[in-house]
């Protein structure tokens, strides 16, 4: 591990110009107050409308903060897209868009992060310029780490005007980002974004006609930086107890898993989760059941998923598979393989625990879990056959590899049982919100045990949103609240649902709450607002600890009694660049030539789903263009294919495939659903590979007009989706003082 930080390290030292090394912009480490004078000379030396012009671009498609890479070594070098000069642009305008929103009263935010690298430097750019700014900023009790679910909880419960969270998910060490938090504790849709972007071009405006723009940093011991909520409450964690215990820690979970008899693993990649997680499970008396892995914080995430490749030329250079468990790596003879899994070095961590283990595996910010179980490999038939991902461990076991479409249908199916054991199920109309790349058996569960089921675009921030909706109607005391998803369907909930799941297939999940979650000013929830591991961990421990039979064996009985047809689901990851390229040169290029690959394949099938949604052709000729096009695929029973949000569902009568460019990155990803995993995945990698070249018979019914307006129109599209039925609930910020009441009583 340490060879390859080091190898990461000299890259990028030799990778950066001596005069970016030499010339920091701003001494961001002063800890004294200081004011910041951002010069029109500045502005042309650095670069900033260019690198501007990139950060607009992303804003109005990114799915989870606005993301990029950084120079981990030199903070500010604004070749890259996040960087010091950035982040302070970036927090000035937020700040400034909120003073105009709220002219009168307390503006409190709170500002955290994770582990990765400069995560520190950014925490105390944006907590002293909002404290410059009267932004009464709290902040973890030493400015240390916490979840990005606990900044969401916080935001809400606290009643504060939003957050900063510093992440970048489970993307890559060198990458990183900012989430922007509202006064829910939901992370920014476009149009929340666009606000402040647009805040920062007249900044840079006012610059060209002024000449310069101050800035103001507040000392690190100014008033307006706040530690004393978070010691009141230790770190937060009290009151997220409290409404885990009002959720998903019952009384009979928790029983569960203290009379279980054998341990469960944890491991904390990254170590962000240990801090805060090991809190609240010591709180809630269970923490003796857990054996934790990679509880030391590390930005360079202990060397989980870090490799080393060949270049063009035929060299040894870093590469970096990212923390997604699920990525599937090919060797030089084609053989597939999990390339983070065995960096997790498995077969030496669990070689003394005993088969049947299972170890749940959250990532740098604690908000996705995956789970495994160690299993006999004279089982391996029976667990290939349902569709579940292995890898080898010694003493003739294997490790059974769950995607989370596999891992929350049994999570969702527990929690529901619990509701009818406790005669509470039918209170509600029930229903679940999911994305659509997410689990065709998700919705299959859903119609089985009569819940409703909600589809919407990629990204939690959407899952929120649908359930901010349904609650602006509980609010005005509608007697049958309605929500559209985006296949364009109504459905009903009734007057009183209740929800039951909501969740992505990338690992991200919340469980609705029986009584509405309530903020100290008595605002009112059915859910959080952020995927939390934690809420995921208690009831796959619970799960775990209830079950006699392996994860397998349940997953085969939960397909059965509940008539599951499309068992199996692959998605194929194309990136089209080395994203730990460290020649700034070389990756903007190598993005721009992967983001135009990226686009040219989106469009291609973009264009033809709004064609057929706007009746230019009909679906007997996209089947005409698309078997044209793909000769060795059957589209003979494809139904439909709709614009989705962010990406194209092709729908079969037997299976889905959606194909979706990356809002934030050179890459595309393909997912497909249905009953036949080989066939899942021919369709994913010949659709998610496509060129997206047109051809005669495309051409015949496609106009290049209608073509190149196809990417406008979808942005229209969404935004009329996500604004329908738009929350309007007002907000009121509260006081300080207000908080600190009652958080004393």
């Amino acid at each position: 591990m340490q060879n390859l930080e080091k190898m990461l390290f000299e890259a990028v030292e030799n990778n950066t110009p001596e005069e970016i090394k030499k010339d920091s912009i701003f001494d961001y480490k002063n800890e004294g107050e200081f004011t910041f004078r951002l010069t029109q000379e500045l502005v042309e030396k650095l670069n900033l409308w260019d690198w501007f012009k990139n950060y607009k671009k992303e804003a109005a498609v990114s799915t989870a903060g606005i993301r990029g890479a950084q120079n981990v070594l030199y903070p500010h070098d604004t070749r890259f897209p996040i960087n010091t000069i950035g982040i302070t642009l970036a927090t000035l305008a937020k700040a400034l868009v909120l003073l105009e929103k709220y002219p009168q009263g307390d503006i409190i935010k709170l500002a955290g992060r994770e582990v990765r690298y400069n995560s520190p430097i950014f925490l105390n750019i944006i907590s002293k310029i909002q404290a410059g700014l009267g932004i009464k900023t709290i902040l973890p009790t030493n400015k240390k780490t916490i979840p990005i679910w606990l900044a969401s909880f916080l935001a809400f419960k606290l009643d504060l005007v939003g957050g900063e969270y510093i992440t970048s998910s489970h993307g890559i060490s060198v990458k990183n980002a900012t989430k922007d938090l509202n006064n829910q504790g939901s992370q920014f849709l476009p149009d929340e974004s666009m606000e402040f972007v647009n805040k920062m071009e007249e900044i840079l405006n006012e610059v060209n006609t002024k000449g310069f723009f101050e800035i103001k940093f507040a000392s690190n011991d100014d008033k307006n930086l706040d530690f004393e909520v978070m010691e009141k409450t230790d770190n937060g964690t009290t009151l997220y107890v409290e409404y885990l215990k009002n959720g998903v820690a019952t009384k009979e979970n928790l029983e569960l898993i203290k009379k279980f008899g054998d341990k469960i693993v944890i491991d904390s990649v990254g170590g962000c989760a240990y801090a805060t997680l090991s809190k609240i499970l010591k709180n809630l008396g269970i923490e003796d059941k857990f054996i934790w892995f990679n509880t030391e914080e590390d930005p360079f995430f202990h060397g989980i998923g870090k490799d080393i490749k060949k270049d063009k030329e035929g060299r040894d250079v870093f590469y970096d598979w990212s923390l997604d468990i699920g990525v599937v790596g090919r060797k030089a003879d084609g053989t597939e393989y999990f390339p983070v899994i065995e960096t997790l070095k498995y077969d030496e961590k669990l070689k003394d625990l005993k088969t049947g283990t299972v170890c749940l595996v959250t990532d740098p910010d604690h908000d996705r879990l995956s789970i495994l179980q160690v299993d006999d490999k004279e089982n391996l038939d029976k667990i290939k056959a349902l569709g579940i991902d292995t890898s080898e461990l010694p003493n003739n076991r294997v490790l059974s590899i769950y995607s989370p479409n596999q891992a929350f249908l049994m999570v969702m199916d527990f929690w529901a049982k619990s509701l009818k054991e406790k005669g509470v199920f039918d209170n509600h109309e029930r229903f679940i919100v999911k994305t659509t790349p997410s689990s065709a058996s998700w919705d299959e569960w859903a119609k089985a045990n009569g819940i409703k089921s909600i589809n919407t675009p990629v990204g939690f921030k959407e899952i929120a949103n649908v359930i901010k909706k349904i609650e602006n109607q509980i609010a005005q005391g509608i007697e049958d609240i309605t929500v559209e998803d985006i296949y364009g369907k109504e459905i009903h909930l009734g007057s009183s649902p209740r929800m039951i799941f909501g969740g992505e297939e990338s690992g991200g999940m919340i469980i609705g709450a029986e009584n509405f979650i309530t903020s100290l000013s008595g605002r009112s929830a059915l859910a959080m607002r952020e995927k939390s591991a934690t809420e995921a961990i208690i009831l796959a421990a619970a799960l775990t600890a209830s079950l006699e039979i392996p994860l397998w064996a349940h997953l085969e009985k939960n397909y059965n009694n509940n008539n599951i047809i499309s068992r199996f689901d692959v998605r194929e990851d194309i990136s089209y660049y080395n994203e730990s390229e460290p020649d700034i040169n070389k990756l903007k290029q190598a993005k721009t030539e992967g983001e135009a690959l990226r686009t040219k394949n989106d469009l291609f099938f973009l264009t033809l789903a709004l064609a057929k949604t706007e009746g230019k052709i009909t679906t007997e000729i996209a089947r005409t263009i698309l078997s044209t096009t793909f000769a060795e695929l059957n589209f003979a029973n494809l139904t439909d294919i709709a614009f989705v949000g962010d990406g194209t569902l092709l729908k079969f009568t037997d299976k889905f495939v959606e194909i979706r460019p990356s809002g934030t990155d050179a890459k595309t990803k393909a997912y497909a659903g249905g009953g036949d995993k080989a066939e899942l995945s021919k369709y994913a990698k010949t659709l998610g590979n496509y060129s997206g070249e047109k051809n005669e018979v495309y051409s015949k019914y496609i106009t290049e007009e209608f073509y190149n307006r196809a990417k406008e129109t979808s942005f229209e599209i969404y935004r009329k989706f996500a604004e329908k039925n738009a929350d309007t609930r007002e907000f009121k910020p509260v006081s300080f003082d207000f908080i600190l009441k009652n958080l004393a009583q």
